[in-house]
C-alpha cells in the first residue's frame, strides 16, 4: 500500500537546479534548462497523477544550453538558454527565453532572440511524452510499464487520452504556430537581425473533462491574466501587515506569508475554504499532522487555514474499521490523495488513516481556535467530530497494557512508524536498534494532554463544568504518568518512546522538545531537557537536530536520524519558551532565520545536521520539499514566539510579552485577526506599543493563557498564572 514511503522519500533526485511552480494540485517539476525527463522524477502532475514526463526543447535538433532558470512566483518560471554558435563564431549570437505559467495546465511563451547581423533560420522542436503514472510511483523511481494511451495529432498540437479505473484522462498540447508530429511540435524559424520570434503553448491536462482551476475558480479581476495571481493578491491583502528593522529577517518572513498562501488548496465547490497542502513537490494534498501542525503554527498569519484544515478532516473522519486503510471511528486521516488509481497505494476511497498523532492534534487545534475567538456556532458544528475523535483517543488509551497512546499497522503494507518520524527507522534505541511496535511515542502522549486540556476548555465555554473538570483530572493524570514512565533519571531526559514490553527507546532525540511545548513536562525536569536540547551533541548551530551525535543511529544526512526539521525546532523554540528558557528560544530563532536566508529566504522542509562549526553554511538535503507547509510556516511561528503573543478570548484577554532578539529591531504588525476584530502592535526588544485592539479585548503585559490554566487541584484556575517564569 505504501511502499513509496516506507522504502524512502524522494527516492529519486530531480538534478541540480531543479525548478518547481505549482498552484492548487498542479504542479510542475523541470530541470534546470526547462526540460522534462522521464528518468527523473520530472513532468505536469494534476491530482496525484504525472500527464507530461518528457518536455524537450531543440533548434536543429540540438539541446540548449542553460543559462539560468528560475521559479520568478511560485506559480511562474522563466529559463534562459542559447545555442551553440556557428563555425567560426566565438560564441552565439541566439538565446531562447522560455516563460512557463500556471494557470489551467501551463502555458510556455518561447521568444526565439537574433542578436546576430544575419537572418536567423532554423527547425525548432518541442518533443512530448506521457506516461499517466501515478505520483508514487513516480516519486519512488518505480518504472511501470506506460499506461495504454491513445495519440491523436492535430494539425495544430496533440491530443493523448488514457482510460485509467474507470477515469477518462486527457492531455491537450496546442500551439496555432505549430505543425501537431508525433513526437510534439514543430515549427519554422526566420528571425531577422537583431530581431525576435514569439509563440505560445497551451497544455491542458483533464480528468473526466475536469481541468486544474475549476475548483477554485475565482472571479477574473482587472489587472489580472492568471488565476495564481489572483489568488496570491487577495491573500496578500488578508494576511497581517509587516515591517521589521533587519531587512533579511523580514524577507524570510515575507517568503513565509507568500509560500504559506501558494500552498493552500481548496475544496472542489467551496472556493471559500482553503486547507494547507503538506508540501511541494510531493504532498500537495490534504495531511492530518502536518496540515493541523501548520494551521496552528500560521494562525497570526491566517486563522481560517486552521478552520478550514479542521472542518476538511472532520467531513472526513474514520467512521468505520478498514485495516486496508487503517480506518476506525474517530479516527483522523494521516493522507488524502486524489489520484485515479488511489487502490495500490491509499486504499479505495484515497484516505490513509495510519498517523497516532493526527487525532489528539485535531482536538488541540479546535481548542485553539476557540482561544483565537472562532464563533460559537462553528464551534458548535465541530463538537460531534471533536467528541467523536476524543472517543477514538479514550479506546485506544484502553487497549494499551500502560494506558499510554500508542500505535501498530494495520497490515505489513502500512506504515511501520506513524508519529511524525514516520520512516522506516525513525524510531531507533540508544544502540542503533530500530524500535518495534507497538511503540508510544513521548510527544503523542504530550498531544494527548494538550487534547484532554483543549476538551476541557471547550466544555467550561459551554457550562458544562462536570465535563470540564472530567477532562482536567484526565489531563493531569495523563501528565503524572507521563512523568512517571517516560523520565529517564540516569540520561536527564525522557525516552523516545516506549515498546509494548514498557521498556524505553532511550535515544536522547528532539521529539522531548514536544513535550516542553505541548506542557506535559514537569516543571522540576524541564531545565535538564533544556539543557540536553541546546548541548552541542544536539544542536548543530544552525538548529536542533533530531537524533544525538551520541546516538548509535546519528547520521546527519539522513531524513530523521540527526538532520535538522524547521518544523520540529519551532516547535522546540515553543517550549523552550513556555518554560521560561528565553536564550535558548532566542538562539534557536535567530538561527532559523540564518539559515533561511542561506536558502535564499525559504526554510526547506529539513537540511543536513552537520555542525555549523565545521559547515559556516547548512547542507541541504537533497530531496527536502520546498516549499513545504510547516517549514513554511516556521518563521511566522518564531515571530509569534519572540512576541509571546498569546490570545486568550475564551477569557477576553490577549497576553504579549515580547522578548524579540536584538538585531532584529523594531517589528510592526498589523491586521492581525483576532476573532471578530483586528490587533496591531510595535515591539523592539522587550518593548512594546500596541494599537488597535478588538473591542472588549483586555491586553494583558506578561504572564501567560495556557490551556493548562484552567488546572488547579481539578479547579478552574485564573488566566495569566501559568508557567512563564523568566
Amino acid at each position: 500500500m505504501v511502499a513509496a514511503w516506507t522504502a524512502g522519500v524522494g527516492a529519486l533526485s530531480a538534478g541540480p537546479g531543479a525548478v518547481t511552480i505549482l498552484h492548487g494540485t498542479t504542479f510542475v517539476l523541470s530541470a534546470a534548462n526547462g526540460d522534462m525527463e522521464e528518468i527523473r522524477p520530472h513532468g505536469l502532475f494534476f491530482r496525484d497523477t504525472r500527464f507530461v514526463c518528457g518536455w524537450r526543447l531543440r533548434i536543429n535538433g540540438k539541446d540548449l544550453e542553460p543559462l539560468s532558470g528560475t521559479a520568478v512566483e511560485p506559480y511562474r518560471a522563466m529559463f534562459v538558454g542559447r545555442i551553440e554558435g556557428t563555425e567560426g563564431d566565438a560564441e552565439s549570437h541566439v538565446l531562447v527565453e522560455r516563460h512557463r505559467s500556471l494557470n489551467s495546465g501551463f502555458t510556455e511563451q518561447i521568444t526565439v532572440h537574433n542578436y546576430s547581423s544575419s537572418q536567423f533560420t532554423a527547425t525548432l522542436t518541442v518533443d512530448i511524452d506521457t506516461d499517466f503514472a501515478d505520483l508514487f510511483d513516480v516519486k519512488g523511481g518505480l518504472r511501470r510499464p506506460k499506461r495504454a494511451s491513445e495519440l491523436t495529432v492535430q494539425p495544430h498540437g496533440q491530443l493523448h487520452a488514457c482510460e485509467l479505473g474507470g477515469h477518462r484522462l486527457a492531455l491537450r498540447v496546442k500551439d496555432d504556430r505549430a505543425e501537431g508530429t508525433p513526437s510534439g511540435l514543430r515549427y519554422g524559424l526566420s528571425v531577422p537581425p537583431q530581431g525576435q520570434w514569439t509563440t505560445l503553448v497551451s497544455v491542458d491536462p483533464s480528468i473526466n473533462e475536469e481541468r486544474p482551476g475549476a475548483e477554485d475558480a475565482p472571479e477574473p479581476e482587472p489587472g489580472y491574466l492568471e488565476r495564481p495571481e489572483i489568488r496570491q493578491a487577495a491573500w496578500n491583502r488578508k494576511v497581517p501587515s509587516l515591517k521589521i528593522g533587519n531587512t533579511l529577517v523580514g524577507e524570510v518572513l515575507a517568503t513565509s506569508r507568500r509560500d504559506l498562501g501558494t500552498l493552500r488548496i481548496f475544496q472542489p465547490g467551496n472556493d471559500s475554504r482553503a486547507v494547507v497542502a503538506a508540501g511541494a513537490p510531493w504532498f500537495m494534498a490534504l495531511f492530518g499532522r502536518d496540515s493541523l501542525l501548520t494551521g496552528f503554527m500560521s494562525l497570526a498569519v491566517d486563522s481560517s487555514l486552521a478552520l478550514g484544515t479542521v472542518e476538511a478532516l472532520a467531513e472526513r473522519q474514520g467512521t468505520q474499521t478498514n485495516p486496508a486503510t487503517e480506518e476506525e471511528p474517530g479516527k483522523i486521516l494521516h493522507e488524502l490523495r486524489q489520484g485515479t488509481s488511489p487502490a495500490r497505494e491509499l486504499g479505495t476511497s484515497g484516505a490513509y488513516y495510519g498517523s497516532v498523532d493526527s487525532t489528539p492534534l485535531f482536538v488541540t487545534l479546535a481548542g485553539e481556535l476557540a482561544r483565537w475567538g472562532i464563533g460559537r456556532d462553528t464551534l458548535q458544528r465541530l463538537m460531534p467530530a471533536v467528541d467523536s475523535a476524543m472517543g477514538w483517543i479514550e479506546r485506544s488509551v484502553a487497549k494499551d497494557r500502560h494506558g499510554f497512546l500508542a500505535y501498530k499497522r494495520s497490515l505489513p503494507t502500512g506504515l511501520a512508524n506513524q508519529g511524525w518520524k514516520d520512516s522506516w527507522d525513525g524510531i531507533t534505541f540508544a544502540d542503533g536498534t530500530v524500535a518495534a511496535a507497538p511503540l508510544a511515542l513521548c510527544e503523542v502522549q504530550g498531544y494527548v494532554y494538550t487534547a484532554y486540556l483543549a476538551r476541557a476548555l471547550l466544555a467550561k465555554m459551554a457550562g458544562d463544568g462536570k465535563t470540564m473538570l472530567d477532562h482536567a483530572r484526565r489531563a493531569a493524570r495523563i501528565k503524572e504518568a507521563f512523568n512517571e514512565e517516560f523520565w529517564l533519571p540516569d540520561r536527564g531526559y525522557y525516552a523516545l518512546a516506549l515498546d509494548g514490553s514498557g521498556r524505553a527507546v532511550d535515544s536522547c532525540a528532539s521529539n522531548m522538545g514536544h513535550c516542553l511545548w505541548s506542557g506535559i513536562v514537569d516543571k522540576d525536569k524541564a531545565p535538564a531537557v533544556a539543557a540536553r536540547l541546546m548541548d552541542p551533541e544536539m544542536f548543530s548551530g544552525w538548529g536542533v537536530r533530531t537524533l544525538s551525535t551520541r546516538m548509535r543511529a546519528y547520521n546527519p544526512a539522513s531524513y530523521h536520524n540527526g538532520s535538522v526539521w524547521p518544523h520540529d525546532n519551532a516547535l522546540v523554540a515553543g517550549g523552550l519558551m513556555r518554560y521560561g528558557f528565553v536564550a535558548e528560544s532566542q538562539r534557536i530563532a535567530v538561527a532559523l532565520m540564518e539559515a533561511a536566508q542561506a536558502f535564499g529566504g525559504r526554510l526547506p522542509e529539513l537540511f543536513c545536521g552537520l555542525d555549523r562549526d565545521s559547515h559556516p553554511v547548512p547542507v541541504p538535503y537533497p530531496t527536502s520539499c520546498s516549499p513545504q507547509a510547516w517549514a513554511a510556516a516556521t518563521p511566522m511561528h518564531l515571530l509569534r514566539m519572540m512576541l509571546r503573543l498569546d490570545p486568550f478570548l475564551t477569557q477576553g484577554q490577549l497576553f504579549i510579552d515580547p522578548v524579540l532578539p536584538e538585531d532584529w529591531g523594531e517589528v510592526e504588525l498589523g491586521n492581525i485577526v483576532l476573532g471578530e476584530g483586528r490587533l496591531s502592535l510595535r515591539a523592539t526588544g522587550r518593548h512594546l506599543q500596541v494599537g488597535e485592539v478588538p473591542a472588549g479585548l483586555q491586553v494583558v503585559l506578561g504572564g501567560a493563557g495556557r490551556l493548562a490554566d484552567i488546572l488547579q487541584d481539578g479547579a478552574p484556575k485564573p488566566p495569566g498564572t501559568g508557567e512563564r517564569g523568566r
